[in-house]
């Protein structure tokens, strides 16, 4: 089965500002993006179509095409808790130097490790194992956090290069699971 991951058009957030599971704002780009990753997507045939149900991936899905997309939680973003919409840098908890010490297995105050977060992605993986044909081309609209559990589990790299690893808005990943 080939899985299709694409992540959404960027966002109206400041840099700085953590917004991992917050449901935020397109920019004022989003049709032009849209529009590209549209074109980018001409040609395939799928049999399903997923989506994180946060509203950046679901108006990606729509814009393309897809606006009965199945909405699915395990796409969504890491969950940064008490930490979501605050710069960085004005984050007080004593918490976050022990998440930036081992950000893979430390969950921010009130939200999911990154390892969590490999959990629901692994579920959906079963579940598209389970449910659908081999042969089936599936995708799924989803977010950066997800892509780079795929770069990991598919593609060989390590989680060091996979955080290295620029993955712009409207990224698509091709993978055969």
């Amino acid at each position: 089965m080939e899985l299709i991951l694409i992540r959404h058009t960027s966002v109206a957030v400041p840099r700085g500002v953590c917004y991992g599971n917050s449901d935020v704002p397109l920019s004022g780009t989003f049709e032009e993006e849209a529009y590209e990753v549209r074109k980018k997507l001409h040609g395939y045939r799928f049999g399903r179509v997923y989506t994180s149900p946060l509203t950046r991936c679901v108006r990606l899905a729509e814009y393309c095409g897809y606006p009965e997309a199945i909405r699915d939680s395990r796409l969504k973003e890491m969950n940064f808790g008490e930490w979501e919409m605050k710069r960085f840098d004005e984050i007080s908890d004593p918490r976050l130097q022990e998440w930036y010490d081992d950000y893979m297995n430390v969950a921010p105050t009130g939200g999911e490790s990154s390892m969590s977060q490999k959990e629901r992605f692994e579920s959906f993986i079963r579940m598209l194992k389970r449910d659908c044909s081999g042969q089936e081309t599936v995708a799924a609209f989803t977010h950066g956090g997800i892509l780079i559990h795929a770069l990991v589990r598919y593609c060989g790299k390590t989680y060091k290069e996979a955080f290295g690893t620029a993955l712009p808005y409207g990224t698509i990943l091709e993978l055969d699971i």
